[in-house]
């Protein structure tokens, strides 16, 4: 990467929950450490909320309302530092192809997208004659936020983010990134940036896909066993498969360990026993802290756009395949959205426990 400048601009593609809380805070951050930011959406009516009431801020941090707009167009030849992805994992490949003419010179990308997104931005770039060597970083984010109407941006937890290169390359540039963003929630820099993906890919392959299946925030469904059990199963067959991909899982947000969450095989036979115990108390503090989180895998399906499934539950299942593991849970959850999606089934707790007993 090219030496970094003092006042890096900032170009934030996506103005939904993840997007605007960003652009936002950002845009609070001290002068002499960020330049310009400007937001990018193809939404046109939160392109008009924001220029007729700014950033509209509520939940974790205060209500607020922070001065600018989200923009549905670029000024020509515009150049960013860097380019924030915050589109949903659908929109991401589009994202990067249509902002990439936008990229400074020894600029870079980075996903904010949950599952595996990386690998598909720097094809983009690659496909483009552009080298991704450097120039896609990723970043795990371990805070929730929604956009319950245009313009309005609720962050529904705390947390921080675990930023990396998908080789593990020590890069200062990093560094600039993690000034910036630490104005939204602590940064962690990591040299094992996929084991961090792959930790956070099992957490959302049960949380965000049960949350679009029950149709209610986390707190509402985490109180029930059978669906905390859910979770534990489909979170034990993404840690296999990572396992089998050579992947040493991270811990999320420093505590969350997925080689202690995975059932053991014991665990899978038995009714109940001190590690199941253990487990299903950690989802209950999990769905405390939580609570307020809606998924928004959820909130696309509501808005007529695709959900995140295939690169979350379906990321899993494809990776299986090349190992011969089954994965019965994360094959049947993927097909239970996209029914939703279709309209062929509703969110609702029955709809969840059809993942349980798919019988029903």
């Amino acid at each position: 990467m090219a030496e970094p400048v003092r006042t890096p601009r900032v170009l934030v593609v996506g103005a939904g929950g993840i997007g605007g809380i960003v652009t936002a805070t950002l845009r609070e951050h001290d002068p002499s450490i960020i330049g310009e930011v400007v937001a990018l959406t193809t939404n046109v009516e939160i392109a008009r909320a924001t220029e007729d009431q700014g950033f509209r801020l509520t939940g974790e941090g205060g209500d607020r309302v922070v001065p600018g707009r989200a923009v549905t167009a670029l000024e020509p030849g515009s150049k960013f530092d860097w380019i924030l992805l915050c589109t949903q994992p659908p929109q991401v490949e589009a994202a990067a192809k249509s902002a990439l003419p936008h990229l400074a010179d020894g600029g870079a990308m980075v996903c904010f997208q949950n599952g595996l997104c990386e690998t598909r931005v720097a094809r983009v770039l690659e496909d483009a004659g552009v080298p991704s060597r450097g120039r896609v970083v990723g970043a795990v984010v371990a805070w929730g936020a929604a956009m319950p109407e245009p313009g309005l941006y609720e962050r529904t937890s705390a947390g921080g983010f675990t930023i990396g290169l998908p080789g593990g390359e020590v890069d200062p540039r990093l560094e600039q990134l993690a000034l910036l963003l630490e104005a939204i929630g602590p940064v962690v820099i990591s040299k094992n940036l996929l084991g961090a993906r792959w930790s956070k890919l099992a957490i959302n392959c049960a949380i965000s896909t049960i949350g679009t299946l029950a149709g209610v925030r986390l707190g509402s469904v985490l109180i029930h066993r059978f669906a905390r059990r859910l979770a534990l199963d489909l979170m034990t067959e993404a840690v296999a498969v990572a396992r089998a991909e050579k992947v040493r899982l991270e811990k999320v947000s420093g505590t969350l360990d997925l080689d202690w969450i995975a059932l053991t095989e014991a665990e899978r036979r038995a009714a109940g026993s001190p590690g199941l115990v253990a487990k299903h108390a950690m989802l209950l503090a999990v769905g405390a802290r939580y609570r307020k989180m809606r998924s928004s895998m959820l909130t696309a399906i509501e808005r007529g756009r695709p959900p995140a499934v295939d690169f979350l539950n379906g990321e899993v299942v494809s990776h299986a395949a090349r190992h011969g593991i089954d994965t019965p849970f994360n094959t049947e959850a993927q097909r239970l959205v996209h029914a939703i999606a279709r309209k062929e089934l509703s969110p609702a707790m029955s709809t969840l426990r059809r993942l349980a007993d798919p019988t029903t």
